[in-house]
């Protein structure tokens, strides 16, 4: 990380400002050297017609938090594209928050894959997602 934990998670939040992730309340909540945690309330707006969270809206979690954190690990004039991703879903939420906690699995050059763990409020396994990311020079 080039900078503290706490401005790391400020230029996280900063660029959530008018995307996706500001419409599905994605925060940023903390960071280390390898991992980028964020969470999602999960309320009737990400839910499936019978009110479960929507596979679609966790996908997005991931893929914005394991982005950013792709992000974060990235020299500078470089920029990141998800080119990959997958995800199991296997425990149903209908309220509280998810958390998404995105590791790195290979901090490649090129690409880098993140492993995107989403758990409930009780840590039980809500989601496993696989993300790769390739880098762009600018």
């Amino acid at each position: 990380m080039k900078y503290t934990k706490e401005e790391t998670l400020a230029a996280c939040r900063d660029m959530c400002e008018n995307t996706l992730m500001e419409t599905l309340q994605i925060e940023f909540i903390d960071v280390s050297e390898n991992t980028l945690v964020a969470k999602m309330p999960v309320t009737p707006r990400v839910h499936q017609p019978d009110g479960v969270l929507h596979g679609g809206a966790t996908v997005a979690l991931a893929e914005s938090v394991g982005s950013a954190a792709a992000f974060l690990f990235l020299e500078e004039d470089t920029q990141v594209r998800g080119i990959e991703i997958a995800a199991n879903h296997v425990r149903g939420v209908r309220d509280g928050n998810v958390y998404a906690h995105a590791t790195v699995l290979h901090k490649g050059r090129t690409t880098q894959l993140w492993q995107i763990r989403i758990v409930n409020e009780a840590n039980e396994l809500v989601s496993m997602v696989k993300l790769t990311t390739l880098t762009l020079r600018k």
